[in-house]
């Protein structure tokens, strides 16, 4: 790296911290100096750069699409500092730590365990989001995610948690002892869909199966789902890892299994973890093994 060729830290400081305030009076704030300095850094800035970062044509300052491509990465590296540094001193060991994770992964598998963990850490305190929707993970806001997947997310670091394939099931009131052979026996059953995730849709394409051609399908949160299964309303597709007591129950019948290598995946972002999230990664870590 050719260091000689930054711009000024100050300059940049200040255009990261417009960037994200969008507000020349809002980053002099944050920054604790008077708007005019932040004017004057992202002039220089400019000055420095030879490119247009600020629309300033309208009535309102805009960033350029040069500026919005630089402010991320700005943000992106303060905020990779900031979170190295808190981590490292233990500055921010009393913010919460914020982990998502899928309805069925919560409710099955990470509640269940959760009281070991706060029994070693009472000190820790939690922010558990139940979302099928992908967080983005961040400085300050989401620490950790649980994700089904391969473990390819670009950026972040991912290790496996739970090895589990795809299986279809329904309640043995639903499809008795039918000979089931192929997903096209299924087409006259009403389906059951975990709510924001994509695993029966890729199954359902991969094995040329319309849901909508027979009795449509229903997508709800997965421990909705599971429920809806058991209770006969539907055909369901979801890890095998959830169903496993069911199924050896005889709540639940497996009719088909894909054994991708697929499953549940720890992902955090790079970098040093705070105290915290060290101490949950550890404990997931031990319960994996056990699991």
């Amino acid at each position: 790296m050719n260091w000689s060729t930054l711009p000024p830290l100050a300059s940049l400081r200040a255009f990261a911290a417009y960037a994200q305030a969008r507000s020349v009076n809002a980053a002099g704030d944050l920054l604790n100096v008077s708007h005019a300095a932040i004017s004057q850094q992202m002039r220089a800035l400019e000055t420095h750069l030879g490119v247009a970062l600020l629309d300033r044509s309208g009535r309102k300052l805009a960033l350029t699409p040069e500026g919005e491509t630089l402010a991320r990465v700005l943000i992106d590296a303060f905020g990779d500092i900031a979170q190295t540094i808190e981590a490292l001193t233990g500055a921010d060991a009393s913010r919460p730590l914020q982990i998502s994770v899928t309805p069925t992964l919560a409710a099955s598998w990470l509640m269940p365990r959760l009281s070991v963990f706060r029994e070693a850490h009472p000190d820790i305190n939690l922010m558990i989001d139940p979302s099928a929707k992908v967080q983005t993970l961040e400085p300050g806001g989401i620490d950790l995610a649980l994700r089904y997947g391969d473990g390819s997310w670009p950026g972040l670091l991912s290790e496996p948690l739970i090895r589990s394939p795809i299986v279809v099931v329904a309640a043995p009131d639903l499809v008795g002892h039918r000979e089931i052979t192929s997903p096209s026996d299924l087409r006259d059953y009403h389906w059951l869909q975990e709510l924001g995730t994509n695993e029966a849709t890729d199954w359902f394409a991969k094995n040329g199966v319309d849901r909508d051609a027979g009795r449509g399908f229903t997508a709800m949160p997965g421990n909705l789902m599971l429920e809806a299964a058991r209770s006969g309303q539907g055909i369901a597709i979801v890890a095998g890892v959830f169903v496993e007591p069911d199924i050896r129950a005889g709540r639940l019948r497996k009719l088909f299994e894909d054994n991708k290598e697929k499953g549940y995946h720890i992902v955090t972002r790079p970098g040093v973890p705070r105290p915290p999230l060290k101490a949950f990664l550890n404990w997931l870590r031990r319960e994996a093994r056990k699991s």
